[in-house]
């Protein structure tokens, strides 16, 4: 089967400011920008089967800075999880409502008011990754690579499918903006042969919290955050 290359889109004005985008028009800003162009030089010389895209305008702007001159085809299967009456709100704020524990541990469970459940996010985005590596392998080959762009939650509902765990497990796994996961799909299992590869180390840093805040830091940012140091 085919290999795709899963990369979140940079990072946005929503991301640096703290607060949960959702399915709004947020962009890039100056530093996401740099970080799709910076992929770009990651991903030169490697011949893509085919561009796939979330239709939010932050994956469109990535894919345009990251793969120049590609025409992605966009699919609402990997369009932002809908978080319904949280969109827009800090994520500082989020963390005070008793649902945010559940989106912690048991987010298999949950469902945003007046908005759509994660298990729900989750089997479209997969339905959609699989049966795009399906159709590509078919037309291009086993040897294909191919590039989908979506957002944090999707990804790391990807890969949770792909390794087998449940969807409780998935905030376990980290999708920093403008990162690479690479998924090869096979007719007996998935393997995951890259995670969250940013190409430098300065993402590793975890980025400054407070007192007040080092209580929650082990929560996981809903919608995937800002990543750490760039």
């Amino acid at each position: 089967m085919a290999t795709v290359l899963l990369l979140r889109h940079g990072r946005t004005t929503a991301n640096a400011s703290g607060e949960l985008a959702g399915r709004r028009p947020v962009e890039l800003d100056d530093t996401g920008r740099a970080q799709a162009s910076r992929v770009a030089a990651r991903l030169d010389g490697l011949p893509l089967a085919a561009v796939v895209s979330s239709p939010l305008i932050r994956c469109r702007q990535t894919v345009g800075l990251a793969v120049p001159g590609a025409e992605p085809v966009l699919d609402e299967g990997l369009t932002e999880c809908g978080y319904g009456d949280w969109e827009g709100r800090p994520l500082k704020e989020l963390a005070q409502e008793p649902l945010w524990q559940v989106v912690q541990h048991h987010p298999s469970a949950v469902v945003f008011p007046n908005g759509e459940s994660m298990a729900a996010m989750s089997a479209r985005a997969v339905e959609a990754i699989r049966s795009w590596d399906a159709k590509i392998t078919a037309e291009h080959g086993a040897d294909a690579v191919w590039l989908a762009c979506g957002h944090g939650d999707v990804i790391k509902a990807i890969v949770a499918d792909a390794l087998g765990l449940h969807l409780d497990q998935f905030q376990r796994i980290v999708a920093d903006p403008a990162s690479i996961t690479a998924i090869r799909y096979t007719a007996g299992r998935p393997f995951v042969v890259r995670l969250n590869e940013t190409g430098e180390l300065g993402s590793l840093v975890p980025p400054k919290i407070d007192g007040r805040e080092r209580a929650a830091e082990s929560d996981a940012a809903v919608g995937g955050g800002a990543g750490g140091g760039v």
